[in-house]
């Protein structure tokens, strides 16, 4: 039997992943049947299950790989860019990634078992907002009478805010001024600026 090379089975993952990605985006979690599933990325069940065992594994690695994309423009520009990016559509999978981020948000809170796997994964975007926003601070960037840890959870429950309004089919192209007063808002207000 030929031997695949690693190359191959990492670009066949990729596959999988951007097809159901659409495909839960579309349909939801229960929605995506293994039907839809095939459909979506062109391979049978047993290539599709061959990399994940599960469905339920499926949609993890899905969700893990969006955070892990998020965590890395977070450590690079902040968690306001992503927000920026998802109002722009400039990440690679603007409303899929919603559609995933949505499915995430049910799944919490109404899947406990889901919410136990969720949790071990889902520290990496909490850990780079947090490390995005130490290293503001010691560069002089950022408020220092607010506590880093508040200030994080502060950037993500506007994250999850924003999410909830592009799910309501709610207008985004006129919230960048809502986006920039968010990051004012971490700032170090500096004596004599104008604010």
């Amino acid at each position: 039997m030929p031997r695949v090379s690693q190359d191959h089975l990492d670009a066949r993952r990729r596959q999988i992943l951007d097809g159901s990605r659409v495909c839960f985006a579309r349909y939801g979690y229960e929605g995506a049947t293994v039907r839809r599933l095939e459909e979506a990325t062109g391979l049978s069940r047993g290539a599709i299950f061959h990399h994940f065992r599960d469905k339920e594994s499926l949609f993890l690695a899905l969700a893990e790989d969006d955070a892990v994309r998020m965590a890395d423009v977070v450590a690079e520009q902040g968690l306001v860019q992503v927000m920026r990016d998802l109002l722009a559509g400039n990440s690679e999978h603007p409303a899929d990634w919603l559609g995933t981020r949505l499915e995430v948000s049910r799944r919490l809170r109404t899947d406990p078992e889901f919410r136990g796997r969720w949790a071990e994964r889902s520290q990496q975007l909490t850990e780079a907002t947090r490390d995005r926003l130490e290293w503001q601070r010691k560069a002089g960037n950022l408020r220092d009478d607010v506590d880093v840890s508040v200030l994080t959870a502060f950037l993500e429950l506007v994250l999850e805010g924003l999410v909830s309004h592009l799910a309501m089919g709610l207008p985004g192209d006129d919230l960048g001024p809502v986006l920039d007063l968010v990051e004012e808002t971490v700032r170090r207000h500096r004596p004599g600026a104008r604010g």
